[in-house]
């Protein structure tokens, strides 16, 4: 069953943040995850939720998401990313 994280991020220092994102997708590779959605433009439709930039990763399934987030070549970058946004990440299955 498929797996995706989705997060929300608050980018404060957008070179930072850039130089991250770059980085993401070598890390990726390894694991079949993919980019879904990557910060493109959002509207609310209903809710008072008020996302920022949102991005949606998808994966084989659970396990290996987690492997990918845990892994030496993501958590060697993320602290990039926590020095540069704010986020809200959560993993959920897929139908």
């Amino acid at each position: 069953m498929p797996a995706y994280l989705i997060a929300d991020v608050d980018v404060h220092d957008p070179d930072s943040y850039a130089g991250y994102g770059a980085q993401v997708p070598a890390t990726l590779e390894p694991f079949g995850g993919r980019f879904v959605v990557r910060g493109g433009a959002s509207e609310v439709l209903e809710g008072e939720w008020q996302p920022k930039r949102v991005v949606v990763l998808e994966f084989p399934d659970m396990e290996t998401l987690k492997a990918w987030y845990n892994s030496d070549a993501y958590q060697g970058i993320v602290g990039i990313r926590w020095e540069a946004a704010a986020a809200s990440v959560i993993a959920v299955e897929g139908a």
